[in-house]
């Protein structure tokens, strides 16, 4: 019989609300204690914004990508302690950080440190050069590949940051070029066209500034090899080296998350089964509408911990003993 696999992937910004993880610190003294490092090393209060919020605050860049992080690697961490590892990891955006913790290759306190200045960076890009980003729905990625470049202009470049379904991009750049791409998706027929209110263009080279401070410190910061394979943002390859992992992580800031190919690499390495490790259920929607054979879990409260456990843990222990 063909083993199953598991990847766990791990959501991005947009997806926090308040009061997520509190089950999981309240309940665990070793939650807690990553909520407790979360302070000590960046300074914020991370359990206070996530838990009580308000969500004014929560959806500061600077607060959210931490509370998102820290909330993943806590799931992740329960998920492991109940049986349940995965064979792939992937992560949408800064989701990547839990899934390089998750996989082995980045320390919990070093990604508290990279995520922190990853959001510093990347709000003051957006300051710098202002950007925006809409949401296009109802075109393939070549026709949004085709709208950008003829609505970018020298000065005002919009691109591709987000591949999220096949029919599903989110397109980043300077304010006017957005503009024009949107207007120019609606021409195309796209089903719906969103913008997003948002603090920069992020996954774009209006990033750059942030890419090139954040890459200092990420030449800097070790990683080990990957005991499990990362499907990174983007190549939408599954990688294990260190120095293809750093190198990868320092372009995602300026470059486009292959989100969809990277799901169609996982079906591709046989993955059957996919649990969204962290806040909300935004990848595991994506990824039923791509993959109907693919199974999804959703592990974000603590009831979902234990649901996923029953849910794949007695097979898991089947194909142990079977072993």
């Amino acid at each position: 019989m063909t083993q199953a696999r598991i990847a766990f992937l791990f959501p991005g910004q947009a997806s926090q609300y308040v009061g997520m993880g509190r089950d999981l610190h309240d309940r665990y003294p070793r939650i807690r204690t990553l909520y407790r490092q979360a302070r000590e090393i960046t300074g914020a209060d991370i359990a206070e914004v996530s838990f009580v919020g308000p969500a004014e605050t929560l959806k500061q860049t600077n607060f959210t990508q931490l509370a998102i992080l820290v909330h993943s690697v806590a799931v992740a961490s329960l998920l492991n302690e109940q049986g349940i590892h995965p064979d792939y990891v992937a992560g949408h955006s800064v989701g990547e950080y839990a899934a390089l913790v998750a996989s082995g290759s980045l320390g919990f306190e070093d990604s508290l440190r990279l995520v922190r200045l990853r959001g510093e960076l990347m709000h003051e890009a957006g300051g710098r050069q202002p950007g925006t980003m809409a949401a296009v729905i109802g075109l393939a990625p070549r026709e949004i590949d085709e709208i950008c470049r003829v609505a970018s202009e020298e000065d005002e470049p919009v691109q591709p940051a987000n591949y999220n379904a096949p029919a599903q991009t989110v397109i980043a750049g300077a304010v006017p070029a957005v503009e024009r791409a949107m207007d120019g998706a609606r021409e195309a027929g796209a089903k719906r066209v969103i913008p997003l209110k948002v603090s920069g263009a992020f996954h774009s080279e209006l990033m750059e500034y942030a890419r090139h401070g954040l890459a200092e410190v990420i030449e800097k910061t070790p990683l080990a090899r990957a005991q499990t394979p990362v499907v990174a943002n983007v190549t939408a390859r599954a990688v294990t080296e260190p120095d293809e992992i750093r190198r990868l992580l320092i372009e995602q800031l300026t470059r486009p998350v292959r989100w969809s190919e990277s799901m169609q690499t996982l079906a591709d390495h046989g993955v059957d089964t996919v649990v969204e490790a962290g806040p909300g259920n935004v990848l595991t929607g994506l990824m039923k509408r791509m993959h109907r054979g693919i199974g999804v879990l959703n592990a974000d409260r603590l009831a979902d911990v234990f649901a996923v456990a029953e849910s794949i843990g007695r097979p898991m222990a089947e194909r142990l003993e079977s072993r």
